[in-house]
């Protein structure tokens, strides 16, 4: 099987996606609860009332290069086709040929 360790990749890569979203969600979450006076993670009380830490020019510069980088992540993730080897298409289709012949002959025994 030549394609595994190509697939290992990509699901250790996927994975790695994963967590990296997970981590910003968590992020965000923990911002959110912050804004809404549940207390912040780092236990230093409410924080109702305090300035932000970045303008908002320095905020839509953020959220614009973070635009960018989910674009770009985008691209590459579309420019890539998924290739299925030639041994695989063959595999499967032995596979549903097979499961084809098993259901046909279960419907002429059961008529």
């Amino acid at each position: 099987m030549p394609n595994l360790s190509g697939v290992l990749a990509q699901l250790r890569s996927e994975r790695d996606r994963v967590e990296g979203e997970i981590q910003r969600l968590d992020e965000a979450i923990r911002i959110l609860r912050q804004l809404e006076g549940g207390g912040q993670a780092n236990g230093r009380g409410n924080n109702r009332g305090a300035r932000s830490r970045f303008s908002a020019a320095a905020r839509a510069r953020m959220a614009a290069a973070q635009r960018a980088r989910w674009a770009k992540v985008k691209r590459s993730q579309a420019s890539k086709p998924r290739v299925m080897s030639a041994a695989a298409r063959r595999r499967i289709a032995a596979a549903q040929r097979a499961r084809w012949t098993r259901q046909k002959a279960e419907q002429r025994k059961a008529a």
